[in-house]
């Protein structure tokens, strides 16, 4: 009888094992997306974004790109080889101090420059071939070439490494195409396949954020305007008063959202916004839209399945933000047969194609889609998004600044010109 029970007692804890390592493989799975994308290139080139290798991208760039990267680079390479012609001073001086006084020395041949060295040193690549050999010899800076699509359909050649920030490129680009100073100038990835797009954060590093696209992606950047990015701090009443009427958000004045900034994203615990909605949920590899009754909270979406009452104990998660990003979408009536067009994507930015770890969610409207969109920002980066926008703020204002101070010489040197 006792040889029973203890039989018994073993197979009922063999079974708890097996159920215990079932539970922790299934939390290991959600936590980590499955390896179905193609892995980014780990030769350690400095690839271009939306090419194969460094030579076609530095090809398929635009004649006024290919200069420019040019000239940068010989600019680089300039800089360089002073500094080092400095260094070099500076030990043959040292050295001349400890040595015999320089009348006792034999005098030094005198150095004479063949034609082709001379050629070196003054001729700069003609051809475009000469030009992309060249920048291909000189980029051994561990930088990658990441070619930003405008506005009017043009595009611009930028080098940057792995200590930029999408808000240290943004402050490039501005200098560069001499926009007008707003924070609402945003870097922009695009994905193809999925046709999501998603606006880069400030504090983001772009190389990170880009390494994650797979190796022959027709993903893009793209740099445009973004009104609604910040709106969170222009407008916070919105967010935070959604419940009330469209009347009543309108008459709260600046003090009012002073204060409610303040007491959102200041204070001790960041105020995520207590957004409930119904939305519509895509079945896993089907065409098919539920709707469901959602709700944000400080941990990720959760949602009452059917059946089920509004009650906490009866939420269902159904993703936390800590490995997720969150991107809009665009004709998804078309391509998922989607409720409206007013959807977002939850996912893994490494995963590039539908799976049952890409999440698909519909809105009724534009006003929902928005709430939730920049909601799910605020509690996924929280006091991080604050700072990103008062830096934004303080970047423009900058820029702004030295506009007008470069404004104010040329007005100056004109009126100087006339008397």
């Amino acid at each position: 009888m006792d040889n029973d029970i203890d039989a018994m007692f073993s197979h009922l804890m063999g079974e708890m094992d097996d159920l215990t390592n079932s539970l922790k493989a299934a939390q290991n799975a959600a936590d980590e997306p499955p390896d179905e994308y193609d892995a980014p290139p780990q030769d350690g080139r400095p690839l271009s974004i939306g090419f194969t290798d460094l030579r076609e991208s530095l090809n398929e760039l635009e004649d006024q790109d290919l200069d420019t990267l040019v000239t940068d680079l010989r600019s680089e390479s300039t800089a360089d080889d002073g500094n080092d012609d400095a260094a070099g001073e500076d030990t043959t001086s040292a050295a001349s101090q400890e040595s015999e006084p320089v009348a006792d020395l034999p005098p030094a041949p005198t150095a004479v420059e063949t034609p082709q060295q001379t050629s070196q040193h003054t001729s700069e690549p003609q051809t475009k071939a000469d030009k992309i050999q060249f920048a291909m010899d000189k980029m051994t800076d561990g930088k990658i070439i990441v070619k930003v699509l405008m506005s009017d359909g043009s595009s611009k050649a930028l080098r940057v490494d792995e200590g930029q920030t999408v808000g240290d490129v943004l402050e490039v680009l501005l200098e560069k195409t001499h926009c007008d100073g707003s924070v609402d100038w945003s870097l922009i990835e695009t994905h193809h396949q999925l046709q999501t797009e998603r606006a880069f954060e400030d504090h983001e590093h772009l190389v990170e954020q880009l390494s994650t696209w797979t190796q022959h992606s027709e993903n893009r950047v793209h740099f445009l305007l973004r009104p609604h990015r910040y709106l969170m701090f222009k407008e916070p009443q919105v967010f935070y008063m959604w419940k009330k009427k469209k009347e009543c958000l309108r008459e709260v004045n600046e003090q009012a959202k002073k204060l409610l900034i303040k007491e959102s994203f200041e204070g001790p615990v960041l105020i995520v916004p207590d957004l409930e909605s119904m939305l519509h949920l895509k079945e896993d590899g089907k065409k098919v839209w539920r709707p469901r009754f959602f709700t944000l909270r400080a941990s990720g979406i959760y949602y009452v399945p059917k059946g089920k009452t509004k009650s906490s104990s009866d939420l269902t998660c159904l993703v936390r933000f800590e490995n997720i990003n969150i991107y809009t979408t665009k004709n998804y009536r078309q391509k998922f047969r989607a409720p409206t067009d007013f959807c977002f994507v939850v996912k893994h930015p490494r995963i590039q194609k539908e799976s049952q770890y890409t999440k698909f969610l519909c809105c009724d409207d534009a006003h929902t889609l928005l709430l939730w969109v920049n909601s799910i920002r605020i509690a996924k980066y929280g006091n991080i998004l604050y700072k990103n926008y008062q830096d934004a703020v303080k970047r423009t204002s900058n820029l702004d600044l030295q506009t007008a101070a470069a404004k104010l010489k040329t007005s100056q040197l004109s009126c100087q010109l006339t008397l």
